[in-house]
């Protein structure tokens, strides 16, 4: 899925939670998985629940309905991109500073653990860090160039990247409105997840 920022946010500032959080989409089958540490296979597992948690809540199912008439099958992809944006501007959880020290936190424990990731990660995490999206979703124009770079790759999607974005700004405060609704309740359902895994 798309919302780096959330998974990494929702690590904890456990760095290998947060690797496993990033490279699971990367990471398939058990066998594959039994190469990462415990902390990073554990995070790997807590991507999974969060996708699973997000693609069945029903704030979710209410947000993709703006996407899906331009989008179809792609609508949950850009419902977790500007799932990020919101958690980007978010005062409770951010300020500009303190987004911009986590985006530089984040990719430097990814780069600590480089030479052990896959190589299909590392090719993507070197544009997420090259063009700092983790800090960049805080700015529709950031949104903006994730949203067509989605776009130009999604291979079955014949929508352009800018009718997107503008489905994106059209509907902005009732996503706004999604997000505020979803998010504590994935924030929670982490955390708890987290403490049955951990006693």
């Amino acid at each position: 899925m798309m919302n780096h920022l959330a998974h990494a946010y929702l690590s904890f500032r456990q760095p290998e939670l947060i690797t496993g959080n990033l490279i699971a989409d990367f990471v398939k089958g058990r066998k594959n998985m039994a190469a990462y540490t415990e902390g990073i296979q554990q995070g790997i597992r807590i991507h999974r629940a969060i996708d699973n948690f997000t693609d069945q809540h029903p704030v979710t199912g209410r947000a993709k309905q703006f996407f899906r008439p331009s989008c179809g099958l792609y609508s949950g992809v850009f419902t977790d991109l500007v799932y990020d944006h919101f958690l980007a501007i978010d005062p409770e959880r951010f300020t500009n500073d303190s987004l911009y020290s986590f985006a530089r936190y984040v990719y430097s424990e990814i780069n600590q653990r480089a030479d052990q990731l896959p190589p299909a990660f590392l090719q993507m995490f070197e544009h997420m860090q090259a063009y700092n999206w983790l800090y960049n979703y805080h700015t529709t124009e950031g949104i903006s160039k994730s949203i067509r770079g989605v776009a130009r790759r999604a291979r079955y999607l014949e929508t352009d990247g800018n009718i997107v974005f503008a489905v994106f700004m059209e509907h902005y405060a009732a996503l706004k409105e999604c997000y505020q609704d979803f998010f504590p309740e994935l924030q929670t359902y982490v955390e708890e997840l987290l403490q049955t895994e951990n006693r």
